[in-house]
């Protein structure tokens, strides 16, 4: 079954099974040519079940497809769809996608009781005053004073930073991380941002330019604007 030429190839790994679909080839004839290599595999019923990657290159395929695959390669066969590893997204997730990673500028001061929200990272250019509050799934900007309560990573994002230009918030929270005033300078911090120490365990102010180095995926727009 292992490493012959065609439609289909399948590889053992330290990880399990990586299966290759050619993505020259119809769907179709794939799933005929994958239930002809695995007729010739027979594993016993006390083997343990083996996790399984599909590679499918340059092909998309739906929800039907899928269940296509699980069912024919399925445990009974003592194997487990664990990845579908493709090159090409549906537009509805690299909107999404889009979506979640652009940085969002909004102009405007977050007054006590507002709440301004975002999915992906968020520029604020404005205060955000005491009793206001500013989220985003990712990072969080405030070109201005941050007073208020600020939540980046809301979904989880444990990477995820708030960085401001005046820093004396009333809470600031990364993923489900909180950290409250008390832990802040009396008067307040300049160019400082808050991040998830990982041997502390716990939100840590640091200097603005630290971010360069703790956190490399920050994007090229906000390297200059942190950099002024």
């Amino acid at each position: 079954m292992l490493d012959r030429n065609g439609t289909i190839t399948i590889k053992g790994t330290k990880d399990g099974l990586t299966l290759f679909i050619n993505d020259q080839e119809s769907f179709d004839y794939a799933i005929d040519e994958l239930a002809e290599k695995l007729s010739e595999y027979n594993p016993k019923k006390d083997e343990p079940i083996v996790p399984v990657t599909v590679k499918l290159g340059n092909r998309y395929i739906n929800d039907e497809q899928k269940q296509q695959l699980h069912e024919l390669i399925g445990k009974h066969n003592r194997l487990s769809i664990e990845v579908f590893d493709s090159n090409v997204i549906h537009r509805d997730e690299a909107l999404k996608w889009k979506e979640e990673t652009d940085i969002k500028v909004v102009n405007k001061v977050v007054r006590s009781g507002q709440v301004l929200e975002n999915v992906g990272d968020l520029l604020l250019v404005g205060d955000v005053n005491p009793g206001g509050k500013v989220s985003a799934t990712g990072n969080v900007f405030v070109m201005g004073s941050l007073m208020g309560i600020a939540h980046a990573g809301k979904n989880g994002d444990r990477e995820a930073v708030i960085a401001a230009s005046y820093m004396k918030p009333s809470q600031l929270r990364i993923a489900d991380y909180i950290s409250r005033a008390p832990d802040y300078e009396t008067d307040g911090v300049y160019m400082e941002c808050g991040l998830i120490d990982d041997e502390q365990n716990k939100i840590v102010i640091d200097r603005l330019q630290v971010l360069s180095s703790k956190r490399t995926d920050i994007s090229g727009f906000e390297r200059r604007m942190l950099n002024g």
